[in-house]
């Protein structure tokens, strides 16, 4: 009975959550890479959201690959250093891509104004935005159902995420070359009472994502990029 009681109650609270915030936790998200899914709420990014992220340029591009690749357009307002070569080799779908590199002081506006039309839109703030600005570009972005995902910090923010304890892999001494790099992924949410945190490849040697639980896949990359021995010869 007392089980049953608590099932209630959490059920209770949850509907009043859900009532407050104007969206159902587990609505339909926006895809994410199976290796990143794991340690969001909802398993993917909420639309009409906002996300704070870490200066990982391959972290930003692992996020936008899988709703690029699933027919969802993308904006990036304000980051005249993004790579396109770079992303569309971590599978980010370059067709639907909208970069607006320098919007000027105007980037709030232009932000918001890309908000109406496409789904997802990332956004590098130059300068700290006005609160009143951020609650309305919150309230368009809940009647649209996009998502953003800020480069710095944010408030009111779905989830936090950066990557830390970078290790490059290819290298041998005095040859080789850089082939995958393992850090950590993690994500803090208000949803959770601790952060969640998963060691993976980013880039992995194909340029995509992988966990590093796949030890089987991870060997036979490693295997593959090893360089070959010297032939040996004969001597005397």
């Amino acid at each position: 009975m007392r089980n049953a009681a608590a099932v209630q109650e959490v059920q209770r609270l949850r509907a009043q959550l859900e009532k407050v915030q104007g969206r159902r936790m587990d609505a339909p998200v926006l895809p994410t890479h199976p290796a990143l899914a794991g340690l969001l709420p909802g398993r993917g990014l909420r639309p009409g959201s906002s996300y704070s992220l870490g200066s990982s340029m391959s972290l930003l591009f692992a996020l936008l690959a899988q709703p690029s690749q699933a027919g969802s357009w993308c904006g990036v307002v304000g980051v005249p250093g993004f790579g396109a070569e770079a992303a569309e080799k971590v599978g980010v779908d370059l067709s639907r891509l909208v970069l607006i590199p320098d919007p000027g002081q105007r980037w709030m506006v232009v932000t918001a104004t890309i908000a109406e039309v496409l789904p997802l839109v990332v956004v590098r703030p130059p300068a700290r935005a006005k609160d009143a600005d951020i609650s309305r570009l919150a309230a368009r972005m809940r009647e649209r159902g996009s998502v953003l995902l800020v480069q710095g910090p944010w408030p009111q923010t779905e989830a936090m995420i950066d990557v830390a304890e970078p290790h490059w892999s290819g290298l041998g001494d005095g040859y080789g070359m850089l082939s995958s790099r393992e850090l950590t992924v993690t994500v803090s949410s208000r949803r959770f009472p601790t952060p969640r945190s998963e060691r993976m490849l980013l880039p992995a040697p194909d340029g995509t994502v992988a966990p590093m639980r796949d030890d089987r896949k991870r060997l036979e990359w490693e295997s593959a990029s090893a360089p070959s021995p010297a032939p040996m010869r004969a001597v005397g």
